[in-house]
């Protein structure tokens, strides 16, 4: 009995092996030149199995052989090979319904030095069987349709290639770019965010100069609404999965009316310190303009539209568009961290969480639940690759790979990070530096949680480069990011105040009251009454106001005197009604 069992899993897991190597297959590239050496050689995109016949690492070793053109034919029985043979010499056939061993078999024994097999379909590993690799020992690989479009109007019919696999890096120096954009969009957000919301707890009744509104509002984030957001993904994503080529409009759309106003939102600061343009527009009634904005704003508003535009109308010329888009993307987490703030420790550690899942999720597990076991947010996030549009989500920040590679031409030419990469532990970050404005601590907690956050996607870089799939960045970035945070709250013996918030409207001091001294003149022993008759608002001393609450008309020439207010007392000239309560009394006496 024993001995049956352990037949039959080593016949399991022979034919586990076999299945294996039978969808094994690795991108490559094919070197296309000109016999008449009229132009440049141009590298395509190939997808071969290895276990057919290993390709070159380098173009110097890769063989230099004449290009072929059979596409009229499928290449699956004797008939379709000319009666020449090919003559060491690659031939270029299209996919038929014979398999891969019965085209390349028919190609080698007429003389052939390797095959290409164009694809008008996404490219699939050629596969076989053991006993198939052992008898064939030229390359074979597959070509995309598009590219073969391509090769016949660039370089004509009389061609030269080289099928090479060049090894892949293990880290791309576009990752650096993409990791000081992130970790500086994380510690700007997250400081500015901080300092913005401190702020503004002491400037409450500020007054702006006119009907603009120099700061946005803030919107405190709830469980529920977090409950409500993690749906809304959910859903968003798998109907992206199933109806992208609708959707992908709708979401460049979105994009691009909300890089907009993250675009206004950053440069608004900027631009309000210029010493022009601060002339308003005329009295109007339209929806926007009745509230009359200065010139500055109003060109400041349509420069951000402006942009916007350009990158819908290009975002597909992948030499620059990919710059516009990042520069947009970074200003929409900046402005979408200045405006959503989670109140509590708590609330950001439940926003993580529940996004931590999701994240895993549609990475790890969608998988095993769709038909062709494909990640869902990795095909939305990449763009699927049978889409008829071609278009791909802009709600990520891109990178061109900077080294040769067959991924920057086959699948991956760009290196990616979602926007909820960063905004995410971009909102635990503000938090932190709220924490420290209250508590005094010297930005611990801030410094501490972007440093940790570099850290997680440094790992996530390192196991993107080891697992060569794309990698839920949460599922580290949230990590370390929380344990790090409550690490420092627990070592700082804090972690009450920091789970809760330790209220920060409550508990935040309110600016000093200092009542400014008020010298009245002396008045005679006859009129000493009068005084006590006269109103309280008669002498009324506001206090101190902060330096920012005064309007920006009022000026004062010892700033460091707190205006005083003290309302005059009514003219006693006015009206027989206008007479005080002492000289009502001397009349009554006298009387």
């Amino acid at each position: 009995m024993e001995s049956g069992s352990r037949s039959r899993l080593l016949r399991f897991q022979v034919l586990l092996l076999v299945l294996v190597t039978e969808v094994w297959g690795e991108f490559g590239m094919v070197h296309i030149t000109s016999e008449k050496g009229s132009s440049s050689g141009k590298d395509y995109c190939i997808l071969f199995n290895p276990q057919w016949a290993h390709l070159p690492h380098d173009l110097g070793k890769a063989s230099l052989l004449q290009l072929q053109d059979q596409t009229a034919s499928v290449l699956c029985s004797p008939s379709d090979v000319p009666p020449e043979g090919f003559g060491n010499r690659i031939p270029m056939v299209m996919r038929g319904n014979c398999t891969f061993y019965e085209k390349v078999r028919l190609a080698q024994v007429n003389g052939a030095r390797g095959l290409l097999i164009v694809s008008r379909e996404n490219l699939i590993p050629p596969g076989g069987n053991a006993s198939q690799y052992e008898e064939i020992d030229i390359p074979v690989a597959l070509l995309r349709y598009s590219d073969m479009l391509d090769i016949g109007k660039t370089f004509g019919r009389l061609v030269k290639v080289a099928m090479y696999a060049p090894k892949e890096p293990v880290l791309d120096y576009n990752m650096v770019i993409i990791f000081v954009m992130a970790v500086g969009t994380v510690a700007i957000g997250g400081y500015w965010a901080g300092s913005r919301d401190v702020k503004k707890r002491y400037m409450k009744h500020k007054r702006d100069d006119g009907a603009d509104k120099h700061d946005d509002e803030t919107v405190d984030v709830t469980p529920i609404m977090i409950g409500v957001f993690v749906v809304m993904c959910c859903s968003m994503l798998v109907l992206l999965y199933f109806y992208y080529d609708h959707l992908v409009y709708v979401v460049i759309v979105i994009f691009c009316l909300a890089a907009s106003v993250g675009l206004y939102s950053c440069l608004s600061p900027f631009v309000r310190r210029l010493p022009f343009g601060k002339c308003r527009i005329p009295d109007n009634s339209l929806p926007y303009y009745h509230k009359r904005p200065q010139v500055r704003m109003l060109l400041l508003a349509m420069f951000c539209i402006a942009v916007s535009v350009i990158w819908g109308v290009y975002r597909n010329e992948d030499q620059w568009a990919w710059i516009l888009q990042d520069i947009l993307g970074i200003v929409f987490c900046l402005y979408m961290l200045k405006t959503i703030r989670v109140p509590t420790f708590k609330g950001c550690t439940l926003l993580l969480v529940v996004l931590f899942i999701y994240d895993v999720f549609f990475v790890f597990i969608t998988p095993y639940l769709t038909k062709s076991g494909e990640s869902i947010m990795v095909r939305v996030a990449a763009g699927p690759l049978d889409s008829s549009t071609r278009e791909k989500l802009p709600m990520v920040l891109k990178v061109p790979r900077l080294n040769s590679s067959p991924l920057a031409l086959c699948d991956r030419p760009f290196s990616l990070l979602g926007f909820g990469d960063i905004l995410v532990p971009g909102l635990l970050v503000a938090y932190c530096h709220r924490f420290d404005i209250q508590m005094q601590s010297s930005r611990i907690y801030f410094v501490a949680c972007t440093i940790a956050y570099g850290i997680g996607l440094l790992v996530t870089f390192v196991a993107l480069a080891l697992m060569r799939m794309g990698q839920p960045a949460l599922l580290y970035l949230v990590p370390c990011t929380l344990i790090t945070s409550f690490a420092v709250a627990l070592w700082r013996k804090e972690l009450g105040r920091f789970w809760t918030g330790s209220g920060f409207v409550k508990e935040l001091p309110p600016p000093p009251l200092v009542m400014a001294p008020v010298s009245f003149p002396e008045t005679p022993e006859d009129s000493r009454a009068a005084p006590l008759h006269q109103t309280e608002e008669a002498q009324t001393i506001n206090p101190t106001l902060h330096a920012e609450e005064l309007p920006e008309e009022a000026g004062t020439e010892d700033p460091a005197t707190p205006p005083i207010n003290v309302t005059a007392a009514p003219d006693r000239t006015e009206s027989p009604d206008n007479i005080t309560g002492s000289e009502e009394e001397g009349k009554n006496q006298e009387n």
